[in-house]
């Protein structure tokens, strides 16, 4: 089980699941759903080792090496921490 957290929140995921699962909670906007739009672009500031390896649309929007999309980026496991 994994942990997605930003500020005081939590949400709780299976292993391997996309993060956006859990963005409605943690209040995280989100505009395309697709990557290509950067609204869901989020700062990883724990647990970037347990994310998965960036997808080819997070690739091409030239993200800083902490950041991620949520509609792309998917939890291995552990616990990540977020800010936008």
């Amino acid at each position: 089980m994994a942990i997605l957290k930003r500020g005081t929140k939590e949400v709780f995921l299976p292993d391997h699941s996309p993060l956006r699962e859990a963005a409605k909670e943690l209040e995280i906007p989100f505009g395309c759903h697709s990557g290509i739009c950067g609204t869901c672009r989020v700062h990883v500031i724990q647990g970037l080792d347990n994310l998965a390896e960036k997808t080819e649309a997070e690739k091409d929007m030239d993200l800083l090496s902490d950041q991620r999309l949520m509609c792309q980026a998917r939890v291995k496991q552990g616990i990540v921490a977020i800010k936008l």
